[in-house]
């Protein structure tokens, strides 16, 4: 399903029944199928699930230049809104996670709770040099096929490659089908924010998830964004690296539904 916005679409899809409505929010140059193994559990559990491809990824239209992370919570305020879906259960991987702290300080009227996974509460001091030869890579072929490969061995494990190649296959591709301008246009929005001196002001449950292996973040930075929200929880996943919910599964429908259910209205 397509939402518009101006001149541009965005992506979406809507299942499921309930009053609930569970919004997801995919890692950078992902999509909303990144979230594929969590959707049927909570399906069962009668709950609606909103998946978003953000600007330039999946489905949706990407906007030439700079974006910022109001900008791209903005997106997903629009569509919430637009879907009468009240306030949201979101959950945001990685520049997703990040989404969720702006949704919140600047859409709280939108949020029901936060569970936000691989996400500090700031821009990485080291963000330019981190970011710097990917964007050059990609702007020179005009595609992410350059750092496809070495995306995934950031993200999943040997061990998830070998036991689940067409899965690895699929998000691999996925990250090569990006579109360069969504891209580096999130980058720079994941590189500079910071929302330390809001986030003690949140009066929203917030569960925040750390993959152990993952060096995209760190367990300091992940805790960190837990303390600085009130009442916020912090839950270590170990032997798992950027995608937890893809690595294993279970493990993470099990916290994520037992979360859903400590909150429930």
């Amino acid at each position: 399903m397509l939402l518009t916005l101006g001149k541009r679409k965005l992506h979406y899809d809507l299942i499921g029944q309930g009053p609930r409505t569970v919004c997801f929010v995919h890692a950078l140059a992902a999509d909303s199928r990144m979230w594929a193994e969590q959707v049927p559990v909570l399906l069962a559990r009668s709950m609606r699930v909103l998946r978003v491809d953000l600007r330039g990824h999946g489905g949706s239209d990407p906007l030439p230049g700079d974006y910022t992370l109001m900008e791209l919570a903005s997106d997903v305020a629009a569509l919430i809104e637009s879907l009468g879906a009240g306030r949201v259960d979101y959950v945001g991987l990685s520049v997703g996670g990040m989404i969720g702290e702006a949704l919140a300080v600047r859409f709280g009227d939108r949020v029901s709770s936060l569970m936000l996974c691989e996400a500090p509460p700031a821009a990485l001091r080291n963000a330019r040099e981190i970011w710097a030869p990917r964007m050059a890579a990609v702007r020179a072929a005009n595609s992410l096929e350059p750092i496809a490969d070495a995306t995934l061995e950031r993200w999943l494990t040997p061990e998830f490659r070998s036991r689940n190649p067409l899965r690895w296959q699929q998000i691999r591709d996925t990250v090569a089908a990006t579109t360069v301008e969504g891209y580096c246009g999130t980058v720079a929005a994941l590189s500079n924010f910071d929302f330390t001196a809001e986030l003690p002001r949140l009066r929203i449950p917030a569960l925040v998830l750390y993959g152990e292996d993952d060096k995209a973040s760190s367990h300091e930075e992940n805790e960190r964004l837990a303390s600085l929200i009130p009442g916020g929880r912090f839950v270590a996943f170990p032997r798992a690296r950027h995608l937890p919910n893809v690595e294993d599964p279970t493990r993470f429908n099990a916290i994520l539904c037992g979360w859903l259910e400590s909150i429930a209205p």
